[in-house]
């Protein structure tokens, strides 16, 4: 892969402390990064293979330079008011937030699913929500062999998806410190099936992202989603139960044998040793691990799976050096 300019917009927050490290691990190869954040932020330092690099205030000057690629996790409002200032400086702009996700003019891309879509950019390109990533990587194969009518999505979500605010909160229950920050009851021994605004039809917003999201990236405006997403007191990785109405029939052990081949994904199914997936096996990694495979004798072609991933490295930073690498790559 050829070496890039690049800048990371959000580079002392939790996602972006994550690109740092697998720009490192990956060996992603740039000749110049230019680490970005808000005011307060700025003048810190942060790290990437083995250097220190200078945190710079946010103007829009910092898109006047030499700059290929920019990732932005800062947020919507940051990725709507800058976001279109790099663009239009020719700077491809991989943006975390969910401000361009449900933009017809905006690829929403997982590399191992839709990479194709990276043909169509207008210089920037959504990372879709952390949950639609790991389920996506999941369902693209059914969808390919099978077809997919219908899906009932429920999630699991850690508290990371929340920013730093949700980790002090459950760090705080736990010491027994009643102070919330970012739930509206204490995560700490609950499970609060919120995420997000709830909006007037009664779902929340993060489960209308699921819901959308879906339709656009496996692109059929046809299958049929149904979500809910909760809110449970772990610290990382997301986990999900998916249940899948397909358009054909099928046999489990060709389930089986098409996860074991599928990219990104690791099988983990053996009920007898206990054998399934886990968030505390799956924290700081980058696959999707997929479990407890079983027909749904309630339906005709249904099946259950459970699938679990960092949602802060393959469900934002991983996924995002990864749109970032097929880039390079072309």
């Amino acid at each position: 892969m050829k070496k890039v300019n690049i800048a990371l917009v959000g580079a002392t927050g939790m996602v972006g402390r994550a690109i740092l490290k697998v720009l490192d691990e990956r060996n992603f190869p740039f000749d110049a990064l230019y680490c970005i954040a808000s005011d307060k932020s700025a003048g810190e330092s942060v790290k990437c293979k083995g250097k220190d690099f200078h945190v710079e205030a946010l103007t829009p000057a910092v898109f006047e330079r030499n700059i290929d690629i920019a990732f932005f996790s800062a947020g919507s409002q940051v990725s709507r008011k800058y976001g279109p200032i790099a663009a239009s400086k020719g700077i491809i702009v991989i943006d975390n937030s969910a401000e361009f996700r449900m933009d017809e003019h905006v690829p929403l891309v997982v590399p191992e699913v839709n990479s194709h879509a990276l043909k169509k950019h207008n210089n920037i390109i959504s990372n879709p929500n952390c949950s639609t990533i790991q389920a996506m990587v999941a369902l693209k194969p059914l969808h390919d062999m099978y077809g997919i009518k219908r899906l009932v999505i429920s999630t699991y979500q850690a508290v990371s998806g929340s920013g730093i605010k949700g980790f002090e909160d459950l760090s705080n229950g736990l010491n027994g410190i009643n102070k919330l920050q970012a739930y509206p009851h204490s995560i700490y021994n609950n499970c609060l099936p919120h995420i997000d605004v709830f909006q007037e039809n009664g779902y929340t917003k993060e489960e209308m992202k699921i819901i959308e999201e879906t339709n656009k990236i496996l692109e059929d405006p046809k299958i049929k989603v149904t979500a809910t997403a909760v809110r449970v007191p772990i610290f990382n990785c997301h986990s999900e139960s998916i249940n899948v109405e397909l358009k054909k029939d099928f046999k489990l052990d060709d389930i089986f044998k098409l996860y074991s081949h599928s990219e990104g994904i690791i099988l983990q199914d053996d009920p007898k040793q206990n054998i399934y997936p886990l968030a505390s096996k799956s924290n700081n990694t980058d696959q999707v691990y997929i479990g407890r495979i079983r027909r749904d004798f309630s339906i005709n072609r249904g099946l259950n799976i459970w699938l679990v991933a960092d949602n802060i490295r393959k469900g934002a930073a991983t996924n995002a050096i990864q749109i970032a690498e097929k880039i390079i790559e072309d």
